[in-house]
């Protein structure tokens, strides 16, 4: 099976990649290693990839629809569609990143799937940030979600839209996937693991919002993964052939008690500048996983005592 992998030099882009390499896939990654963080850290991905002989790698924006359209001959039967401008904090910074890349850039992919003759199945990612501030939880996918609190928010509610809508229009079967705060080896360096974890080993204070009084649903990237690949491998084929998943841990940690086991991991206590609730962020996240499990058999097994050390293990032998 020929994928294409949008954002292959990100985060869960990079494991997924990964997962499918070792199964026996053929992979064509697309990236445009912008620089919102450390590219360093992207190239390195990359290089473990391109170990790979079913692997090739293409440096493109996907807003950029003169190159990217002309992939639609290059022979893939499914399409992981995951690069986006991440980060709902810098979204009040640079709000311009985000039409371009998550508005403009996934109507350039459902274009793309649209031109690609033998595509068996669309899968995007989107968010768990589209509920808002949602006060019932878990966050289910009967809940409203058409008040975001944040830009990022907005561009990935759009997403979802636009995917329904060429499922209906085009019979494309398209799968989003509502990512519930990944975390672990390779992650990003402006989420909480690998910030906390840097700020702490340099003495430095690590800022915690809304007083410590946040719960998110923290899910390894192995169990992530895990859920990509199982939604992969089966497109939906109601009418239209549209459907999203949350993929999460389906379990609400308190933040005070995700650094308490990464002091632990560290061997170090962390010095905490408490402060208000930011714009644009929501207190709580928690995920009812119940038809990912029902249709995938979805089942998030890492708790953040596993995957927090694991993480640790491996920032310091990349940070050496």
């Amino acid at each position: 099976m020929r994928v294409l992998l949008t954002g292959v030099a990100g985060f869960i882009g990079f494991h997924v990649a990964n997962a499918l390499l070792s199964r026996g896939d053929e992979v064509c990654g697309i990236d445009n290693l912008n620089d919102y963080y450390e590219v360093s850290l992207k190239e390195a991905r990359l290089d473990q990839l391109k170990s790979h002989s079913n692997f090739k790698f293409h440096k493109l924006d996907i807003a950029d629809k003169a190159a990217m359209l002309p992939l639609a001959k290059s022979g893939a039967t499914r399409i992981i569609h995951l690069a986006a401008q991440a980060g709902v904090r810098y979204s009040l910074v640079n709000p311009y990143a985000y039409i371009a890349s998550n508005v403009m850039g996934h109507l350039v992919m459902c274009e793309l799937a649209r031109a690609t003759p033998k595509l068996e199945h669309f899968v995007y990612a989107s968010s768990s940030s589209v509920y808002g501030g949602n006060k019932k939880v878990p966050f289910a996918l009967s809940d409203k979600v058409d008040q975001p609190v944040s830009l990022y928010a907005a561009t990935k509610r759009s997403d979802e839209l636009m995917s329904s809508t060429y499922a209906h229009l085009y019979q494309i079967p398209c799968t989003g996937l509502r990512f519930f705060t990944v975390y672990g080896p390779w992650g990003r360096p402006d989420m909480a693991a690998y910030l906390f974890t840097k700020q702490i080993l340099a003495d430095q204070k690590i800022s915690v919002f809304n007083q410590g009084k946040m719960k998110r649903d923290f899910t390894y990237i192995d169990d992530a993964v895990k859920g990509v690949l199982a939604v992969l491998d089966k497109p939906p084929c109601g009418q239209p052939p549209a459907q999203i998943y949350n993929l999460g841990n389906s379990r609400a940690e308190n933040l005070m008690d995700f650094i308490a086991v990464l002091e632990n991991a560290l061997g170090k206590k962390a010095k905490i500048d408490m402060q208000p609730m930011q714009p644009g962020d929501v207190p709580e996240t928690y995920a009812d996983i119940s038809e990912s499990t029902r249709d995938f058999g979805y089942k998030p097994m890492t708790k953040i005592s596993e995957g927090i050390p694991n993480f640790v293990k491996w920032y310091r032998h990349y940070h050496k």
